[in-house]
């Protein structure tokens, strides 16, 4: 069987004792904190999910060079040229793929994806595999608390390394949206902006990391921790359909444009809609921070 969207921690233990030869398993700890960058690796060498491969969003799943200039200019060029702006610019699919063959990934295997964060920021590499062409990607549904919770085992330290692999990029099968799309469409039917940023920086009554508060005309707002019940698991389809329906009110689902601060805490809310089977859904993975680089686009508050 392959998963998707979401695993569950009983069905990975299954998964995990099946041999390597028949199905082929990495597992990925994304853990991390904005506020405290080296927190997520410390956290994972205190304790992960035994086999697990630390992915770093500063590193790992994110540009490296390519700090948006003035007026969101990308200073890298060639083979660094990020493939968008904000402040977690993507790598290109091509160093995105250097990086997954280096730590032993390869085209055959099933990719488990999980932090300890709400699936904050282990959404990230599930849309950057499916971007990369890769469709065997899931969610571990309530991240490391439901993995302790079912009794899962534990590791600490360092994981052995792998041999390194040879990932092969495929068509991609989710949408990378540009700001100068975004920008275009703006007021039109054929978009629907949906922030997933906290109401208050939504409202732009606080901003704790961007030079400029407030959000993109038109767009609606739905804090991606929305999708999540009290135990941390993503709540029921139908529920999460009903949800996105009223937030959409009529609109086409299909037009929908997720973004967020910086392209990250937005792929909750493209899971979301994929599991309550709405389809997979357009990411400005720019978003905000891309958006204010450029003083002449325009703000909303309130």
């Amino acid at each position: 069987m392959n998963y998707t969207t979401l695993i569950s921690a009983a069905q990975l233990q299954t998964l995990m004792q099946q041999p390597s030869s028949s199905r082929p398993l990495r597992i990925f700890d994304c853990s991390f904190d904005l506020m405290q960058p080296k927190a997520g690796e410390q956290q994972y060498l205190a304790a992960h999910i035994p086999g697990a491969i630390y992915a770093n969003l500063d590193t790992a799943l994110s540009a490296r060079h390519g700090v948006p200039g003035a007026h969101g200019v990308i200073t890298a060029s060639g083979a660094d040229t990020p493939a968008s702006g904000g402040r977690h610019p993507l790598p290109n699919r091509e160093k995105f793929a250097t990086w997954l063959s280096s730590v032993g990934f390869g085209n055959a295997m099933q990719a488990v994806v999980y932090d300890r964060n709400g699936a904050n920021y282990c959404g990230r590499l599930w849309w950057m595999l499916k971007w990369a062409g890769h469709d065997h990607v899931a969610v571990l549904d309530g991240g490391l608390q439901a993995w302790q919770a079912a009794g899962g085992a534990i590791n600490s330290g360092e994981e052995p390394a792998h041999f390194q692999a040879s990932f092969l990029l495929n068509p991609a099968l989710a949408t990378l949206v540009s700001a100068q799309t975004v920008a275009e469409q703006l007021g039109r039917p054929a978009q629907t902006l949906v922030d997933a940023r906290a109401a208050l920086r939504f409202r732009g009554e606080v901003e704790p990391l961007d030079p400029v508060a407030g959000h993109i005309p038109g767009a609606l707002n739905r804090p991606f921790s929305q999708n999540l019940d009290a135990d941390g698991k993503f709540k029921p389809a139908g529920q999460l359909r009903a949800e996105f329906e009223a937030l959409l009110a009529g609109r086409n689902p299909a037009t929908v444009v997720h973004h967020c601060g910086s392209g990250v805490s937005a792929v909750p809310n493209v899971l979301a809609m994929e599991i309550a089977g709405l389809g997979r859904t357009g990411l400005y993975a720019g978003s905000w921070s891309d958006w204010v680089s450029d003083p002449a686009r325009p703000v909303a508050q309130g």
